[in-house]
């Protein structure tokens, strides 16, 4: 049961969220910190999305099809953990937590066609863990960062801003905290980890170009949100494991109030309207022999509000089902993963005004990842 403990994060990260709530991707992992000895790991996946609507026809009565708008992304991930005495251990974790890839193309939805978003970050965290025994320890550290993006506006929705805009978002980065607590009982495999993620706050400059041409040097403040992240192991029977999570992220918090269009529509004008929301998951790994092992994990997301939902992130929860291998041979591992997520239903509803709807969308995803212990 122990030489399953360590295998089980990776089995049940490998393939990530395909497209989270919000604007969430990796869910902020810190399993990493929990592994055996000294250990080093990088991972891979790439999401594929289809994503489209239709126009309402109370606004358009073609009810034009948007066509697909999810683009196809990918993601990067690193790891490395030292136990620096048989107390005290450190991690320093590189993901992608945020982003959002949309893009309604011109031919499309006569409502939002040519309208675009695009973001990216990286973050790099670096941990501590100190173990009071064999079952209780704390860990805790700081979260560094940087975020980037542009968003252009186009179609017969924007037609009050002159049907067409674009803000550049210019790289920007900040540091949030970490902080958590863990049980365990090695002797069946059992562990509990709360682990608390900070919001953090970045002062955006912006670059606004409007219909007319005319541009504006701006600056905005914008959060990331708080999260929570309860994750749980525990043995069941013989190399089997049952495992799970429920993470909470306080979305609502994250707006981007552009402030050149806010003065030329005379109100305040923000891009991202987002819910909290929880995801839980509940899966089972088995351990086939000495060098395989495998994990089959149910996902779901449940997210607050009405689907009334922003142009630039067309869906309101999900459910997945997510598969996962691992083969080990001495200390190098392999893990991959496949994932299916079935996209929850939403309104896209730029200012609040509903115009186009999704239905019937899903999102497929690969995952790679090769870890070293030494």
């Amino acid at each position: 049961m122990k030489r399953y403990l360590a295998t089980t994060a990776a089995l049940a990260l490998v393939s990530g969220p395909a497209m989270a709530s919000g604007l969430d991707r990796t869910g902020q992992p810190i399993g990493i910190i929990f592994e055996e000895g000294n250990y080093a790991e990088f991972s891979f996946a790439t999401t594929s999305v289809d994503l489209s609507g239709n126009d309402r026809t109370t606004l358009n009565p073609l009810g034009s099809a948007t066509g697909d708008v999810g683009e196809r992304f990918n993601m990067f991930g690193a790891g490395y953990k030292r136990d620096l005495n048989e107390q005290l251990s450190f991690a320093l974790i590189f993901d992608q937590p945020w982003g959002v890839d949309v893009n309604y193309p011109t031919t499309g939805s006569l409502l939002l066609g040519g309208t675009t978003a695009q973001a990216d970050s990286n973050a790099i965290t670096a941990l501590l863990r100190y173990k009071f025994n064999e079952r209780f320890s704390v860990h805790g550290g700081i979260r560094y960062q940087e975020i980037d993006g542009e968003i252009n506006l186009q179609g017969g929705a924007y037609t009050s801003i002159g049907g067409v805009y674009n803000v550049k978002v210019n790289k920007e980065g900040a540091f949030g905290w970490v902080a958590g607590v863990a049980y365990e009982i090695p002797e069946i495999a059992l562990r509990a980890a709360l682990t608390y993620s900070s919001e953090i706050e970045h002062d955006f400059n912006l670059n606004e170009t409007f219909a007319t041409g005319a541009t504006a040097s701006t600056s905005t403040q914008t959060k990331t949100p708080q999260s929570v992240n309860l994750d749980f192991q525990t043995g069941i029977a013989k190399d089997t494991l049952l495992f799970g999570g429920v993470r909470w992220a306080e979305h609502s918090v994250t707006d981007l109030v552009v402030p050149g269009l806010s003065t030329l529509a005379g109100r305040s004008v923000d891009l991202i309207d987002l819910d909290d929301s929880f995801t839980y998951t509940l899966g089972i790994g088995r351990s086939f022999n000495e060098n395989w092992s495998g994990s089959l994990a149910f996902i779901y997301a449940d997210v607050d509000g009405d689907d009334l939902v922003s142009p630039l992130a067309p869906t309101h929860g999900y459910e997945a089902i997510r598969l996962g291998v691992r083969y080990k041979q001495d200390n190098m591992t392999i893990s991959a993963g496949i994932r299916y997520t079935q996209l929850g239903d939403a309104v896209a509803s730029p200012g609040g005004n509903p115009v186009t709807n999704f239905q019937d969308n899903d999102a497929v995803s690969f995952g790679l990842k090769v870890g070293y212990n030494f």
